[in-house]
């Protein structure tokens, strides 16, 4: 399941490794747009709908799931922010995560099957002008280790893995929106601000480095991965 930018890149540099995808997302002329660049499959629908979890995984039974849903957050402080702005990732990239992680380990998926689920390093820095968006992450990052748990207590040998991004990818719209919006804070340049991060890293670099994860057996077991321009795929936890 993917959406704009990095998992534009994900689908991109999957189908060059051989790999198979299938596109998911609400906005049909962006999905229109993916097939006809990349050649892949796509479902229209809405990822935090339980149904379409369900029978997406039932009918397709992937043996990679990555999970990107995900909503662009208001940018301002605490303050300003109102309890619909402020659960916004909450009630996106939370929840679909929390359904189409129910459905892998529900149906399940086969065996030695691998779930990537899209959290940030907001999730351990946090991130003071995205509202809960911090919090939602790290919850997404918290549900990868209880479904390994599941799994493990199930015997379903399903690995669930959440993938960090450390920095602001300014060329993405959520990456775009946030850069803008800490630069303003610091009285700085956007460009001053991402080159903060050092090396930069482009949605073509995130999507190898998903490929990577996939394809090395290095990372076929652990729970978290940190990515970033500088030093390329960290280990977060064993």
């Amino acid at each position: 399941m993917v959406a704009a930018g990095l998992a534009w890149a994900w689908s991109k540099h999957s189908s060059r490794a051989g790999l198979t995808s299938i596109v998911i997302a609400r906005d049909s002329a962006r999905l229109t747009e993916i097939k006809a660049r990349l050649g892949v499959s796509i479902i229209p629908g809405d990822a935090t709908d339980p149904m379409l979890a369900e029978s997406v995984l039932r009918e397709v039974r992937p043996s990679v799931l990555v999970l990107n849903a995900g909503a662009t957050p208001a940018m301002a402080p605490l303050h300003e922010q109102t309890w619909e702005s402020f659960s916004k990732n909450w009630d996106t990239d939370v929840k679909a995560a929390f359904h189409w992680i129910q459905a892998a380990l529900r149906l399940p998926l086969e065996r030695g099957s691998r779930v990537l689920i899209s959290s940030s390093g907001a999730a351990i820095e946090g991130s003071p002008l995205s509202g809960g968006y911090a919090g939602a992450k790290r919850m997404v990052w918290l549900m990868a280790g209880y479904a390994n748990g599941v799994a493990k207590d199930l015997d379903l040998d399903i690995r669930f893995q959440a993938l960090l991004l450390r920095q602001i990818v300014g060329t993405t719209e959520l990456g775009h929106a946030a850069a803008e919006a800490y630069a303003r804070r610091k009285g700085v340049r956007t460009e001053t601000f991402l080159a903060g991060f050092g090396k930069s890293l482009s949605p073509r670099d995130y999507g190898e480095h998903v490929v990577t994860l996939l394809t090395d057996p290095r990372y076929e077991s652990a729970t978290a991965f940190g990515i970033r321009g500088e030093t390329g795929i960290q280990l977060l936890d064993k």
